[in-house]
């Protein structure tokens, strides 16, 4: 499952960069697109703001087709405190642009498959697909507001997986 989930990934950061190149964040000395995979990077107290974070949940497999069918469900998190510039008070316009951002990087509900332990990645057979995304209700913790999104990804698994 592990081509899924970096052919999802870097789909949603490719098509962030086409949505909102200004949505960055540096780590480690490094600014990076706005999105990151919680267990690819070091632990954090604290989920970084303006940021989606991808968080793997659960796995379960369907061996009852021709090919063995794998589903991970992924839970995208996000949060703000709005911008300086308005004092915190546009955090509800923040938080609602993220939204939008979110729905426009997971379409089209599906990529190409790729293997990233190689460069350049190479192409797999299959496609990766998502379903559509359930967002959670607002959270609000003083001043910082947060949603999460959840999505089931889909794979079958090929030859050497």
């Amino acid at each position: 499952m592990q081509n899924a989930k970096d052919s999802f990934y870097m789909a949603l950061r490719t098509r962030l960069v086409a949505v909102n190149p200004e949505r960055t964040t540096l780590l480690r000395g490094a600014v990076r697109p706005g999105i990151l995979v919680e267990e690819a990077e070091a632990p954090f107290g604290q989920l970084p703001n303006d940021v989606f974070v991808l968080r793997w949940l659960g796995l379960a497999f369907d061996v009852d087709l021709a090919s063995t069918m794998a589903a991970e469900e992924c839970e995208i998190l996000y949060q703000t405190c709005g911008t300086q510039s308005f004092g915190g008070l546009d955090r509800g316009r923040s938080l609602s642009k993220m939204d939008e951002e979110l729905l426009a990087i997971l379409q089209p509900f599906s990529t190409q498959k790729l293997n990233y332990s190689s460069t350049p990645p190479s192409g797999m057979l299959t496609q990766v697909f998502w379903d559509e995304p359930v967002l959670s209700p607002i959270t609000i913790q003083r001043d910082r507001l947060t949603r999460s999104a959840k999505v089931t990804l889909y794979s079958y698994q090929e030859q050497g997986e």
